[in-house]
């Protein structure tokens, strides 16, 4: 049953916050405009032999395809699956137009990327009192202008709302209630907690600390002394407290690039050339948005799917492209003569600034 948030019963007044998340984005896009992929087992990027899949059907996932899945792996669970290569400028559009019905009900919007964004309906133009019914305006909008369907998740705090997105996927919508949020965290697994990796979940239960309950018990000291500057966050969201804002100015961390070879590569040259071609890429979206940065990340994948990453830190913010694939070249040239071959490399530009005298920050364009 959906409950607005403000419906008695809730202590007080509470933010609104949705979280509206796109339903298989990339390959809702393309069954979209391609009425033959309809109903078939989809994946985007990637191909039979090579590369990774940057995101699957409802029908591939069925067989257990999901995104960041080595294509051949993919290709195994399910020799049906249908490789299709990305459009990105298609989904920026669909996202663009995404973006305009958000507008419609709030300002107060926080990108996340192309196909998923928060949004604080506490107080929305249309004057709608329950945020249940801002998203399913929402949602029947979107289907109406693109075509596509989108999830939500609607809680008084960015983690729940977050969560809640998930929980009646695809084409669905569910609420966390101020009431329900603490009771609805103690039951959760922890390895289910969005922002808590693998390694991080594998440490908890390690630790003796299984679901949200188990997270509860234990005290913020504890927490510190076991994960750090992380140890008051899982204090806080253990209890369903989350006092995050929606942040419409949600400055962009990093600027990024990568490529999957068709062949894996032993020659430190040919490597050093694919890498300038991501550089320049990556130098390009600097330039459009008026950026710089100052510590470049170099990101190795080899042909047995091990990966490494190794950055360096300049001592002023880079100007040029050129300064970026020196940094690059001396992380990779200590990495030769390799017997494994490199089959993916990538480039990542972070500790982001604004350009000087450039009068177009990231905190005036969207990230959809």
């Amino acid at each position: 049953m959906i409950v607005p948030l403000d419906s008695p019963g809730t202590a007080g007044p509470h933010r609104k916050i949705i979280h509206v998340d796109m339903d298989a984005f990339y390959a809702s896009v393309e069954q979209r405009d391609n009425p033959d992929l309809r109903g078939k087992p989809v994946a985007v990027g990637g191909s039979a032999s090579r590369g990774v899949v940057a995101a699957a059907s409802y029908e591939a996932r069925v067989y257990g395809v999901h995104s960041a899945m080595p294509s051949v792996t993919a290709k195994r669970k399910c020799p049906e699956l249908i490789f299709v290569a990305p459009r990105f400028e298609v989904y920026r559009a669909a996202s663009a137009q995404i973006r305009e019905i958000f507008a419609e009900h709030t300002d107060l919007i926080e990108p996340l990327s192309l196909d998923e964004a928060y949004l604080d309906v506490t107080v929305n133009h249309q004057g709608l009192p329950a945020a249940t019914t801002v998203a399913e305006v929402i949602r029947a909008k979107i289907k109406e202008v693109t075509g596509l369907n989108a999830s939500a998740g609607i809680s008084y705090c960015k983690f729940l709302a977050k969560m809640a997105s998930d929980l009646n996927k695809p084409n669905g919508q569910a609420v966390i209630t101020p009431r329900m949020g603490p009771s609805f965290v103690e039951t959760l697994p922890v390895k289910k907690f969005h922002g808590i990796g693998p390694a991080t979940a594998a440490k908890m239960e390690g630790l003796g600390i299984a679901t949200g309950a188990d997270l509860k018990a234990q005290s913020l000291e504890f927490l510190q002394r076991h994960f750090g500057k992380s140890g008051h966050w899982y204090f806080s969201i253990s209890r369903g407290i989350d006092e995050r804002p929606v942040e419409p100015n949600r400055p962009r961390k990093s600027i990024g690039a990568e490529d999957t070879f068709a062949a894996d590569i032993f020659d430190f040259e040919i490597v050093r050339q694919e890498m300038a071609a991501l550089v320049a890429k990556v130098w390009r979206h600097c330039e459009g948005r008026g950026l710089s940065g100052r510590t470049v990340t170099l990101k190795v994948k080899y042909a047995n799917f091990q990966q490494i990453t190794r950055s360096r830190t300049a001592g002023a913010a880079i100007s040029t492209a050129a300064e970026i694939e020196n940094l690059a070249a001396s992380l990779l040239e200590p990495l030769f003569p390799t017997e494994k071959g490199i089959r993916l490399i990538g480039v990542t530009l972070s500790s982001l600034e604004e350009r000087a005298g450039s009068r177009t920050s990231e905190t005036q364009l969207s990230l959809l």
